[in-house]
């Protein structure tokens, strides 16, 4: 088995501003042994090969020789390592925008462990970033330099010429014979030098091809490694605590000593590591009641009496208030249907389009709503959706259903890699919802009353393809009105049947 080799994640991982093909697909991509299969030919499998140049990424660099010192707070000083001969267009570029200070700052907004560490975003989501020369550029690639534990290059958004600002840091894993050759197998080609090197030093070998590499790590391998052991957001993989270069620097190696490989650091713990950047174990306040006199949502559905109450939480989601109650107050929402409801998880609309195409907000653009951890996906939360990160907020949104989870299943998740406060586990344990969403989806709401109407449209009949409702559910409006002291009802248990 190769580790950690899931098409899926790495081509998400190294995805600059929109999701795309990483080359050959792991899962489906037609290879010499799928043909020999399916043409019954006799003869043995030979696995693709590459021309086996001489691998250049630990090749030490001379007195004088241009070299990147990346600060990152908390952590020191990472050196890497150039080379033009090799990326000429991608080292002008980083060099450039170094100079420029464009890096300082910014964060790592992925992290993936036993994979990379991903920033020069300046959007810090993964959506920016641009080139020296205002726009995307092709670095191209180079068999010379491979993606070995300590490889510097350019995250795209489906091939090299699509490189811009973003770049990533190889952490990886080691490789046995087996490993390489699953990887053949399924189309991969390698020399026997860059073998040789994955066997021994570790990396991420299929990325080989696809992307732009231009440095290595000369000094501060530790701490790209302690960097991919942070506690993250397990759907965005963005760390919950900031991980930010404080300054990025061209400067001259002046022969200090190299170390290219983690063994040549002290051992650390990752396990510390993750516990110290896990989530802060702040008040839950999704069910903090209305006073009088504050603002809420009642929202009426067609075929229920009572209508879902929503209290708003503008001390969290000032925008995200904000653009719901203006756009209910210009009767956007009325007549527009849930065109989305999945049983146990949630019910979402919000589209004038009435199929998840469509919807604004009261900005020149969509915005972003942003994430507070005192805000949680428990059950009658309202949520903007999205379309991959909070900078993409408009009109529609969804209102949570989820279920209960008792200590075993949060066990489970925690096993898996989520990451859970204490006051959470008993939100969740006692409401129930859905914690996967937390982190990556703007809460703005919580239903207070008329929890039961929600409830009772996730059990309408759907589409199984497409999620959405076989008879409309309709919003006959949306308004905003002052809390009258009215009963408050949190729980679903607070109703009757």
């Amino acid at each position: 088995m190769y580790k950690k080799v899931l098409a899926a994640i790495f081509c998400a991982a190294l995805t600059a501003s929109s999701f795309a093909s990483c080359g050959k697909d792991e899962g489906t991509g037609t290879t010499d042994a799928d043909n020999t299969a399916t043409t019954g030919s006799t003869e043995a499998y030979v696995p693709p090969t590459a021309e086996n140049v001489d691998i250049a990424n630990f090749t030490e660099p001379q007195k004088g020789d241009t070299i990147i010192e990346m600060k990152i707070k908390d952590y020191g000083t990472v050196k890497f390592r150039l080379f033009p001969e090799y990326a000429d267009k991608g080292v002008q570029n980083f060099v450039e925008l170094a100079k420029k200070g464009y890096y300082d700052g910014l964060k790592f907004h992925r992290v993936i462990q036993d994979f990379m560490i991903q920033g020069g975003d300046p959007l810090g989501n993964g959506t920016g970033g641009e080139s020296i020369w205002g726009g995307k550029f092709d670095g191209g690639t180079d068999p010379h330099l491979i993606h070995v534990a300590g490889a510097l290059a350019y995250a795209n958004s489906g091939g090299t010429s699509s490189d811009g600002s973003q770049f990533y840091v190889v952490t990886g894993t080691k490789y046995t014979d087996e490993d390489l050759t699953s990887l053949e197998q399924k189309g991969y080609a390698f020399s026997d030098n860059s073998k040789a090197m994955y066997k021994t030093i570790g990396g991420a070998p299929w990325l080989d091809g696809n992307y732009t590499v231009f440095g290595q790590v000369i000094d501060g391998l530790d701490i790209i490694f302690k960097i991919q052991c942070v506690s993250v957001n397990q759907s965005s993989s963005m760390p919950l605590k900031d991980v930010i270069m404080e300054s990025v620097t061209v400067g001259e190696y002046d022969g200090e000593e190299i170390r290219w490989y983690i063994t040549d650091y002290d051992e650390f713990d990752a396990d510390e590591i993750k516990a110290s950047t896990g989530k802060e174990n702040v008040t839950v306040s999704n069910f903090t009641a209305p006073v009088e006199g504050e603002t809420i949502v009642s929202m009426k559905l067609k075929g229920y009496d009572h209508p879902v109450r929503i209290k708003l939480f503008p001390e969290y989601a000032d925008q995200g208030v904000e653009n719901f109650v203006e756009l209910a107050n210009r009767g956007y929402y009325n007549g527009l249907t849930f065109h989305r409801v999945i049983k146990d998880f949630m019910i979402q609309g919000g589209d004038p389009n009435g199929d998840g195409t469509g919807g604004e907000s009261i900005y020149e653009r969509g915005f972003d709503g942003g994430t507070d951890p005192h805000l949680i996906h428990a059950a009658g939360a309202v949520a903007y959706a999205n379309s991959g990160n909070t900078a993409t907020n408009g009109s529609q949104f969804y209102i949570v259903t989820g279920e209960k989870y008792d200590e075993s299943t949060i066990q489970q998740l925690e096993d898996g890699g989520y990451a859970f406060t204490d006051n959470e586990k008993k939100v969740y344990s006692t409401y129930g919802g859905s914690p996967w969403l937390d982190g990556s989806y703007t809460v703005f709401g919580q239903v207070f009353d008329g929890l039961d109407v929600v409830f009772d449209v996730q059990n309408v009949e759907v589409d199984d393809a497409t999620d959405k409702p076989k008879e409309d559910v309709i919003i006959e409006s949306v308004t905003v009105e002052k809390y009258d002291g009215g009963e408050v009802r949190w729980n679903i248990s607070d109703y009757n049947g």
